[in-house]
């Protein structure tokens, strides 16, 4: 059964990777469609209608391959995942459920408003519209991440008789303390991916000479936000973060930052690879003491490495884990500096005739995905060997009649359906943009 909870893990590392390329976008574009359309409810700017409608489309794109490639992903527990199903299905059950039933049906049927019902409704009731689907959109978030939060630190919980675990206090479950600073990290890296990708199509705009007056409104928007949010990202979000691993996960703590060994005054690793036979790190570039003081606030303070516990209870791929962390905080501080410049030149009156910050800020698009998917790299890798954080192992949870042969086999199928739906969406995305909003007529940006 080795081989299969290989494939098994594989399996739902790929699916759920693919998958939240979307959720992210759509988390982060809902919040700045309520500001267009809050924008457009208090000017009666036709302009900001506009912009917001082309938003609505791609959010609505971005939204509908969500939620076909989320859907494999809760059948999975059924499939793959049988015995982990059978005992925090009483718990996972709820967040997943009441995802599905409040969430999910409050965002999909605000935005069927906003597409088909533009010429049938008031624009408060739009803006209304919006702010109940970004409503939906961050709900729906909160209940996954809820269940998650609860794998990675389970809390209002009981044994039955039968040894499966049902929920205590659903308030204990939906107010876990590990689910507050991982909620707010969450959310504030998928408004900067929904900023840079703003920002980005209103570069390229610029650069192609085409849309100009939506492509300043993309610019200005997406790089004021993206860098409030790319800040809130790294602090307190992500400094939070750390430090409730370090609190309630020390062994992930130590693994992801490198640590093989106590140390009082522990130094935050920059730059080294880690040497898992000789438990050292190759080549360093360190901070002294910066570990101590950022986790506890203390140059001296004394930090659990990994030789303070047991090695059957490391992560399995601490090169990996160490590397994922690395990656997702180094991107984070390219992430901050990026748009930390286009607010710059943006305040300077510069931005939109520098080609140069123009073209980093379009090719920069792919980091904040890259980031996310470290994170959650580095959450999901760090948790190992656990499935359920000290309660229930990985390799305990998978389904017991589905082997190696049939894994692999379903694994295989997802690569290449994902193939096609990954090309299918850049197809679509790519013909929106060719597009482009409505051309600014002369009356566009006066009131009604």
């Amino acid at each position: 059964m080795e081989s299969a909870l290989l494939y098994d893990r594989l399996q739902f590392a790929v699916t759920s990777t693919f998958h939240y390329l979307f959720p992210q976008l759509t988390m982060g574009l809902a919040l700045l469609l309520v500001y267009f359309r809050t924008r457009d409810l208090l000017t009666r700017d036709d302009h900001f209608h506009h912009v917001a409608r082309f938003w609505t489309g791609i959010f609505a794109l971005s939204f509908a391959f969500g939620v076909v490639t989320g859907i494999p992903l809760e059948f999975q527990f059924g499939t793959n995942w049988a015995k982990f199903s059978t005992y925090a299905g009483g718990i996972i059950g709820q967040t997943l459920a009441m995802e599905g039933v409040f969430a999910f049906f409050l965002e999909s049927s605000f935005l069927g408003i906003l597409l088909f019902g533009e010429k049938r409704f008031s624009r408060q009731l739009q803006w209304f519209a919006a702010l109940m689907l970004f409503l939906g959109s961050w709900l729906s978030g909160y209940f996954i991440l809820a269940t998650n939060a609860w794998m990675q630190h389970p809390v209002a919980y009981r044994v039955a008789e039968d040894g499966r675990l049902l929920v205590d206090s659903l308030a204990g479950l939906l107010t876990n303390p590990w689910l507050i600073w991982q909620f707010a990290h969450n959310m504030t890296a998928a408004v900067v991916t929904g900023a840079f990708v703003m920002a980005a199509l209103g570069a390229f705009y610029i650069l192609s000479g085409r849309h100009l007056a939506h492509a300043q409104t993309y610019l200005r928007t997406g790089v004021v936000a993206g860098a409030i949010a790319s800040v809130l990202m790294i602090s307190p979000t992500g400094h939070e973060s750390a430090r409730q691993v370090f609190e309630y996960q020390p062994i992930k703590g130590a693994a992801f930052e490198g640590l093989f060994r106590t140390e009082r005054g522990a130094d935050i690793l920059l730059i080294g690879q880690p040497n898992v036979e000789t438990l050292t790190i190759d080549n360093p570039l360190v901070v002294p003491s910066a570990l101590s003081l950022l986790v506890y606030y203390d140059l001296y303070a004394n930090v659990k490495g990994l030789d303070a516990f047991a090695s059957h209870e490391w992560p399995d791929n601490i090169p990996l884990l160490y590397y994922s962390y690395h990656i997702m905080a180094g991107l984070g501080t390219i992430l901050v500096a990026v748009m930390g410049l286009a607010l710059l030149w943006l305040w300077r009156g510069r931005l939109f005739r520098a080609k140069w910050l123009l073209w980093l800020l379009m090719l920069s698009v792919p980091f904040p995905y890259i980031a996310t998917t470290a994170g959650w790299m580095t959450a999901e890798l760090g948790r190992q060997p656990w499935l359920v954080y000290g309660l229930l192992h990985t390799a305990d949870g998978i389904s017991p009649l589905v082997h190696s042969g049939n894994a692999l086999f379903t694994l295989i199928g997802f690569l290449g359906l994902y193939l096609f739906l990954g090309l299918l969406f850049l197809f679509l995305m790519a013909e929106t943009i060719r597009h482009g909003p409505p051309e600014a007529a002369p009356a566009e940006t006066t009131s009604d």
